[in-house]
Formats: structure tokens, C-alpha cells, sequence
């Protein structure tokens, strides 16, 4: 399943997820920006004389459709139907048109796991994983954490990038680079494609960690500082990253297009291993085999052109 982001929904403040005594804001949200993109052709439904005052389908129509009372659906959408079953969340699910990213979100906020009240325990990369992210030369490879948080890059993903390290491990986030550093904006070609794919990927986050105070933290300040930022975690799309591809413009060995994989390594589940690759033979590979040797050490050459005229060797078959 490729990246994809589903619809846009009404504007509203930003939030994590929080309960309260208006109920579960992120699950009420969330559906209102769901029947929001959703037209009521679209589901069959004949229209109805007079002028629609909501965009979308009413909660009327959506109930009709899921085979559920109004009055239910209703208390549902206000976040204060405990214990919903599955049945119901399936029939919402197929009345709303939810992809399987969508769904997996929908059942987390509706049903949330008392355990998600504990602290989450420190994330850490295991010894083996930082040997494969160094077999990785010639492909810029890291592992993202909860969050976004860059828990490890390759020489030439900080490269390709920027140097992660060097930050303090407060900034050392693939959101905050994304949306707070100038350089990201030229790095990638459509940022506003790459950029919406993070926040609704924090959605995402959201809605399996509801109560994580540093995501609290980051959402705040990225909306505080990012109108664009603000205005798209209103939208409550999400995302699961899975594979794709991207055009980047890097400012020394020009434009590429790299494809992605994310692999979930086994213990932690809110780790991701991501790895681009180029196509072989291609201007991209031949970009990132410049970059690579010109990042390669204390005898690495002085600029890209020097490095233009180091013979660039594959590595053994």
C-alpha cells in the first residue's frame, strides 16, 4: 500500500487526542472531517430538496448508511459512546468510506487501550540495526522513532538531510526539520506533498498515543510557529508510511528521485527503518554516488566537482 492522503476536512484547532468533558476531541473530529469530504451521491443517497447548511453528508445520512440510530451516532461522534462495538465501528468505517489506514485510526480512537496512560519507556536502536545503517554507504538510511524523532542516521542520510547529530536531541526531528528549517523547503521538490504526509503520519501517532506529552509539546509549537502546519493538523488525515517515491532538489548534486521503503524492525513498533534508493543507472544513482564519496571521510575531495573525478566503483555483486 503506497502513501496516500485521504480528503481534507474543516478547520479546527489542533489537538492530540485529549478527553475531556466534552469527550474524545480527536474521535469527534475526526469523523466530522470524514463525512465532510464525502458527498451524499457518492454513497448512493438521492439528493434532498433544499440547501445543505454542512458540507458533506449530515449524521443523519451517516447513520441511515452504518444501520444505526441518530441519536447513537451522534453520542458516538461526541466521543461519549463507551464500549462501541466492532460491528458498529465496521458499519461507520463502510458509511464513511474509510480506507484501512482510516479504519485501524478510527477503531484506535474510539477504543482506546488503558495501558496508552503509561509512560512510554525510552526508545533505543539496537547495536545491529546501527551496523546495518553503516553497511548502507551508497543510500541514505535512518530509523525514526515516536513522533517523527530521528533516532539514527547513515553518514550520507545526514548528508542528504542535514547533520542530525550535531543537533540537540530535542530538535533532532524529521517534523521540525521538515516545517521549521528554510533548508527543508528547497530539499524537497513538492514540499507541500512531503509536508502534509508528515503531519497526517503524526496523526497517525496520535491516535495510537493519545496521551504522549512531548507529542503535545511538538504539536503545539509546530502550530504556534507553521500556518501550514496549524492549517493541515486541522484536517485529520492520516497516514501510514509504507513506500513511494520523491523529487528532491539537494543543493549540492542537484536533483534526484529517490524511491523509499519503511520497515518496521522487530521489538519496537514505533521504530521505522527508512532506506532510499535510486534507480540503477540512473542520473539519481550517479547523484547519490557523488554525494557519497564526497562525504566519505578526511580524504573525501573538497567540492562535488572534484569528486566528479573519482572513479565511483560499485560494490562487489
Amino acid at each position: 500500500m503506497s502513501d496516500s492522503l485521504r480528503g481534507t476536512g474543516p478547520a479546527t484547532g489542533p489537538g492530540t487526542g485529549s478527553s475531556g468533558p466534552g469527550g474524545n476531541s480527536e474521535l469527534r473530529e475526526f469523523l466530522r472531517s470524514r463525512r465532510a469530504r464525502i458527498t451524499p451521491e457518492a454513497v448512493g443517497l438521492s439528493p434532498q430538496p433544499g440547501t445543505r447548511r454542512v458540507p458533506g453528508l449530515r449524521r443523519e445520512e451517516v447513520a441511515q448508511l452504518a444501520g444505526v440510530s441518530v441519536d447513537y451516532y451522534v453520542r458516538l461522534e461526541r466521543g461519549r459512546s463507551a464500549n462501541v462495538s466492532e460491528a458498529v465501528l465496521d458499519a461507520v468505517a463502510r458509511a464513511l468510506l474509510l480506507d484501512d489506514t482510516e479504519r485501524a485510526h478510527l477503531y484506535a480512537l474510539a477504543r482506546p487501550a488503558r495501558s496508552r496512560r503509561r509512560p512510554l519507556p525510552p526508545q533505543r536502536v539496537r547495536a545491529g540495526l546501527y551496523r546495518i545503517l553503516d553497511t548502507l554507504g551508497d543510500t541514505p538510511a535512518l530509523i525514526l522513532g515516536r513522533r517523527t524523532d530521528v533516532l539514527a542516521a547513515n553518514r550520507l542520510a545526514r548528508a542528504f538531510y542535514t547533520d542530525f547529530d550535531a543537533l540537540p536531541h530535542r530538535e533532532r526531528n524529521m517534523a521540525r526539520f521538515i516545517f521549521l528549517d528554510e533548508a527543508a523547503r528547497e530539499l524537497y521538490a513538492d514540499w507541500e506533498h512531503s509536508a502534509r504526509g508528515t503531519v497526517a503520519a503524526l496523526h497517525l501517532y496520535a491516535g495510537a498515543h493519545p496521551h504522549d506529552p512531548q507529542l503535545a509539546e511538538l504539536i503545539g509549537e509546530l502550530s504556534v510557529r507553521d500556518t501550514d502546519f496549524r492549517r493541515w493538523w486541522a484536517d485529520h488525515d492520516v497516514l501510514e508510511r509504507t513506500y513511494g517515491a520523491k523529487r528532491y532538489r539537494h543543493p549540492l548534486v542537484g536533483e534526484l528521485t529517490l524511491d523509499y521503503e519503511a520497515f518496521h524492525p522487530t521489538g519496537d513498533p514505533d521504530q521505522i527503518l527508512g532506506v532510499h534508493t535510486a534507480e540503477p543507472g540512473s542520473p539519481s544513482e550517479h547523484a547519490l554516488r557523488l554525494l557519497a564519496n564526497w562525504t566519505a571521510g578526511p580524504a573525501a575531495a573538497a567540492s562535488p566537482e572534484e569528486a566528479s573525478r573519482t572513479p565511483l566503483s560499485r560494490p562487489a555483486q
